[in-house]
């Protein structure tokens, strides 16, 4: 038997359940099963000590995400340079902490063809900020702006930037109309609230990303096309995190089209009104 689960605090509404046995069941992995797990940062030591050789990965949710990275043997370098790892890959040769995030970002944006940006901003400075400006850092942006409710708590994504050739600017939300007008790419990491956002948009020519996938479409992917922009779901981050997550868990290519259809499925149970 193979072993894998997601762990985070709360952790009831994930998805990765779902995902993941999807992927099980498509490849034909009938020996894998993978679980759910409320662990909290204090807890997380004694959890993976009491893991055996049977576990290949766990997926991390909040507030583990930082954690990880002081807990794992080894991290690939985009884990160290964005300051979180999702993802825990477990085996002989110990933890190893890898960011699936940032493939999830691109990969949604890429599916919606965008495929490459000049400008990008980032909305809200939360956990998420970090592996969304890595990506449009991938997209081809070298000068995001994030915009945030309050600039010097987010005085970290400064040199967090510079890790990764990025020139970040701190901009205050309010400025968010002027500034995602111009701008190729978005993504909006706000976990709830666009401090009326949605309402002072008024023309926008670019894509944007809402990582939230509670309510679809949301308030500020409906303003945004009405706007005149493209908007890509949260879900689809949330899919392509995933699949990177399955194929290094197992080794094996993710099933993409499965793994879509036992989210869909999910998503229309969660919630039936959704367009």
């Amino acid at each position: 038997m193979r072993r894998a689960a997601v762990l985070g605090r709360p952790v009831a509404h994930s998805l990765s359940p779902v995902l993941h046995s999807a992927a099980y069941a498509a490849l034909g992995l009938d020996d894998w099963t993978y679980g759910r797990h409320d662990v909290g940062e204090a807890d997380l030591v004694g959890f993976l000590a009491s893991l055996d050789s049977t576990w290949a990965g766990l997926s991390l949710t909040m507030p583990l995400k930082r954690v990880a990275l002081d807990l794992a043997d080894h991290a690939e370098p985009l884990a160290r340079a964005v300051g979180a790892a999702n993802t825990l890959l477990l085996g002989p040769a110990g933890r190893t902490a890898v960011n699936t995030d940032v493939h999830g970002i691109v990969a949604a944006f890429r599916e919606a063809q965008v495929t490459a940006a000049t400008t990008g901003a980032v909305l809200g400075g939360g956990a998420t900020a970090a592996s969304a400006l890595a990506a449009l850092g991938q997209l081809g942006v070298r000068a995001p702006v994030v915009l945030v409710r309050s600039v010097p708590r987010a005085g970290h994504l400064l040199p967090l930037g510079r890790r990764m050739g990025l020139e970040v600017g701190l901009r205050r939300l309010s400025a968010a109309p002027a500034v995602v007008a111009a701008c190729d790419v978005v993504v909006s990491t706000l976990p709830a609230g666009t401090d009326g956002l949605e309402q002072a948009l008024d023309q926008v020519g670019g894509a944007l990303l809402d990582v939230r996938y509670d309510c679809r479409p949301g308030p500020l992917s409906v303003a945004w096309c009405r706007a005149g922009g493209q908007a890509v779901g949260g879900e689809r981050m949330l899919l392509h995190q995933a699949a990177e997550q399955v194929r290094l868990m197992t080794g094996h290519p993710a099933p993409l089209a499965a793994m879509d259809h036992a989210l869909t499925a999910a998503l229309a149970a969660a919630d039936p009104t959704a367009r």
